[in-house]
């Protein structure tokens, strides 16, 4: 079954990073043993493998390797062939050099998809690769990462003394993982300190709610948007209610250290502001375009709104954000957003495993691709180490600013 773009509700189209949205780091609930009727026909049976593709190569080398490895490796009881098999997949993912196309076993299939519920046991914490070094994209609000000091941009150099050096994102993202309770140490490069730090971490079962609203005392009110998940759409449209019933002075929509999601409720989201015309725009390979449009309710249309954003707002808050400037309906403050300017698409296959496959690009409704470089805010404010220490946020200071001025 193929999970593709609808209109009528959320769809599989992740825009996420990496698809970790924190859960990344899941405790190991799915942990599977079974070998499945996939694996032990294709390991037994080579005349099962396809060899007419079309292609100049002769598919049977596939079995003389798998062959010599079985035969010849010199660890015999270190050879699985789940492990052979599976293994061979993902490399045909990774040929594509592409981090965000990735084949997924299994059980790491049933881990994305609990990833969606917003409630899994690990660190609270999202990373990519930025540089060739696993990042830190955006440690969840509340969560055993925040609490213990990790923020968005550290580079992770070891885990539990390991160097991360050389490892794809799925791979240091298994040495991450561990169950409610245990701890992980992270060996942390920050640019504002002069050498590694250790941060140590006991995981912990993760509650998250994707929207949460708050109605100042000064009239304002502030809605955060954590990520882009199940409970997204459901929640967001109470956040309007309450706009629409209360009438604040302004609204904030924080999109600091929002990593990603549904592509769908983005559109729904940017809508609330946008009456008509394209929301994001996708490019595919052989240049063809789709556009998305404005669902054309607008209901928010009429409040001065400041969106906030960070180096941790990634993909599904970018089409946001940048929806919103493109359409002089926010003013953007904060500082340079990710830069995932990608679209993938996730296709579950027989067995329980599944592929997510890069399909497209997506432009803002300017035309802007942000790929790499994220989006510039009107209005730069950045967050320094002594402003976390002394709980000051300039960035929401500047949004209040902006909000209540001209209008006490």
């Amino acid at each position: 079954m193929d999970n593709n773009y609808s209109a009528g509700k959320p769809t599989w189209r992740w825009l996420a990073i990496i698809l970790l949205m924190g859960v990344s780091f899941t405790a190991g609930l799915f942990w599977s043993n079974r070998q499945t009727d996939a694996v032990k026909q294709l390991a037994y049976s080579p005349e099962a493998l396809k060899t007419d593709t079309g292609s100049n190569f002769n598919f049977n080398l596939y079995w003389e390797v798998w062959d010599r490895l079985k035969s010849d490796y010199v660890d015999k009881n270190k050879i699985k062939d789940e492990d052979m098999f599976y293994g061979s997949l993902r490399g045909l993912a990774a040929s594509m050099d592409d981090p965000y196309t990735i084949f997924m076993d299994p059980k790491e299939a049933q881990e994305f998809s609990d990833d969606l519920l917003g409630t899994f046991e690990g660190i609270g914490a999202e990373v990519g690769m930025r540089n060739d070094l696993i990042t830190v994209i955006a440690p969840l609000a509340g969560m055993p990462a925040e609490k213990a000091g990790i923020r968005a941009g550290d580079k992770i150099y070891a885990i539990n003394g390991e160097s991360t050096i050389g490892l794809g994102v799925d791979e240091a993202v298994k040495k991450i993982r561990g169950p409610k309770g245990t701890e992980v140490v992270l060996t942390i490069i920050r640019q504002d300190e002069e050498g590694p730090i250790d941060i140590k971490i006991i995981r912990d079962q993760i509650f998250v709610k994707s929207v949460k609203t708050e109605i100042r005392k000064d009239g304002v009110m502030v809605i955060t948007v954590s990520n882009f998940n199940d409970d997204t759409l459901d929640l967001f449209n109470q956040a309007v209610e309450t706009a629409l019933t209360k009438n604040p002075k302004g609204l904030i929509l924080d999109l600091r250290n929002n990593p990603g999601g549904y592509l769908d409720t983005a559109i729904y989201m940017a809508s609330a502001w946008v009456k008509e015309g394209p929301v994001v725009v996708e490019q595919f390979g052989e240049g063809k375009r789709q556009e998305y449009f404005a669902t054309g309710n607008n209901r928010l249309g009429n409040f001065k709104t400041v969106v906030l954003i960070n180096g941790g707002s990634a993909s599904a808050s970018e089409i946001v954000a940048g929806a919103l400037r493109d359409y002089k309906k926010a003013t953007l403050v904060g500082e340079q957003s990710y830069g995932k300017g990608s679209v993938q698409s996730l296709r579950n296959l027989s067995d329980g495993s599944a592929l997510k496959v890069t399909v497209a690009k997506w432009l803002t409704p300017s035309g802007d691709f942000i790929n790499d470089k994220g989006i510039t805010p009107d209005i730069e404010v950045k967050l320094s180490k002594d402003d976390l220490n002394k709980n000051i946020d300039p960035q929401m200071n500047k949004a209040l600013e902006l909000i209540l001025k001209n209008n006490k």
